[in-house]
């Protein structure tokens, strides 16, 4: 460990109950990513596509 982290302020297990729910990560291209700023948009654009996506597509929670 790098003596420049400082990890004083840090919560042990601030993540557990959301990591024990589950986790979904998707890895973005580099292009991809460059279109959006953070995460918020990422999710504010993909709802938008489920609204006119056709549900053989995948959209939705019951694919």
């Amino acid at each position: 460990m790098r003596s420049e982290y400082d990890f004083s302020k840090a919560v042990r297990g601030k993540h557990h109950r959301a990591y024990r729910r589950g986790t979904n990560v998707v890895l973005l291209d580099p292009d991809v990513a460059a279109v959006f700023k953070d995460s918020a948009a990422v999710n504010s654009a993909l709802r938008e596509w489920a609204k006119v996506a056709p549900r053989s597509a995948g959209a939705g929670p019951n694919r």
